[in-house]
């Protein structure tokens, strides 16, 4: 009878970082619910916070994938900046289109991923270096493309830019009884896609499993055949890639081009991919708590706003104390993983 009980896995070390930022969104949105009044309780809210941070979410991803591999990348945030800039001017004065802007923007991606993909990967130089020397890079090709702030009046970006999806069933009734249905924009429901396509990646593909292996342990992953540069490469390649995915959904929210924009992405990606779960460390991470810690970023900036508390050191404070939260409890499940090795 014993052998024919099956004991149950413990939690891999990403399940279980998974399992606690839900367990953490989730808690935070009822408390909201319960104690902040009817505001959160419209899923129109949920959606507003989606509709913000679909850029966020897709910047993050591609933190993660570079993160789980044990670099980084801190050039997407003024990468976003120059695919703005770069698309508004192309629709607004240089005669283009939405399908020129597109092509614009995954060139700027590409060209940021091949470069320093290979930078990286096959001449060893630290990613943090390489990515904040892109950083600077994209910062000062944003001012050359144009210096100054517009907004994109293509009259087919205009359309683009004011479509809205509506979500079947979903809306809240409003102060005079009318039924408002809840919607979502483009650029959340290429958020969404894109989390579902990178878990697929991460759970089912060899690729996935050697972005694992990689950051767990580097000797171990050319032991068991896998090629550590190219996979360092694509992960920065895909990340870029998403990059440029992530700046034209930003393009698409904002509707217009600036060389603020997106100013600190990449510091509330990182922020977004710790909370998610994932590991400085590499190895150890999860796309789908990407998600929902750039959703708990989101709550918890509404969350401070709402209480009144407008002043940006008040979100910035509470932001920092959450990526503490979560940074030791990366540390206390790290030092479990070891006490068992």
């Amino acid at each position: 009878m014993e052998n024919l009980i099956k004991k149950r896995r413990p939690l891999s070390d990403t399940n279980l970082l998974l399992v606690i930022t839900f367990v953490v969104f989730v808690l935070m949105y009822l408390c909201a619910i319960v104690f902040l009044g009817s505001g959160f309780k419209k899923p129109q809210t949920f959606f507003n916070m989606l509709n913000e941070n679909a850029a966020l979410v897709i910047l993050s991803c591609g933190l993660s994938l570079v993160m789980i591999t044990g670099g980084i990348d801190i050039s997407v945030g003024t990468m976003t900046a120059l695919i703005c800039m770069t698309c508004a001017v192309n629709l607004d004065l240089k005669g283009g289109n939405i399908c020129t802007a597109i092509i614009w923007a995954l060139i700027i991606g590409a060209c940021f991923g091949l470069v320093q993909g290979y930078l990286v990967a096959y001449l060893d130089i630290q990613p943090f270096i390489v990515t904040l020397a892109g950083m600077f890079f994209a910062k000062g090709m944003t001012t050359i493309v144009n210096s100054t702030q517009f907004n994109v009046e293509n009259e087919a970006f205009v359309k683009l830019f004011e479509t809205r999806i509506y979500v079947p069933g979903v809306g809240s009734v409003n102060k005079l009884g009318k039924w408002i249905p809840a919607y979502v924009e483009i650029g959340a429901v290429v958020a969404i896609v894109v989390v579902l396509l990178l878990f697929l990646l991460l759970r089912w593909t060899k690729l996935g499993r050697s972005f694992y292996a990689v950051g767990g342990n580097q000797q171990s992953a050319n032991m068991l055949g896998i090629n550590v540069k190219q996979t360092k490469f694509l992960a920065h390649f895909i990340c870029s890639m998403l990059a440029a995915v992530g700046g034209f959904v930003y393009f698409l929210h904002v509707g217009s081009g600036s060389p603020s924009h997106a100013d600190g992405a990449e510091m509330n990606a990182i922020a977004s991919s710790i909370i998610g779960g994932t590991m400085l460390t590499g190895g150890v991470g999860n796309i789908v708590g990407t998600f929902f810690g750039v959703m708990s970023l989101a709550t918890i900036k509404n969350i401070v706003s709402s209480l009144g508390l407008d002043d940006a050191w008040w979100t910035n404070i509470t932001v920092a104390f959450m990526i503490c939260l979560f940074l030791v409890i990366q540390s206390v499940v790290l030092s479990r993983k070891n006490k068992k090795a």
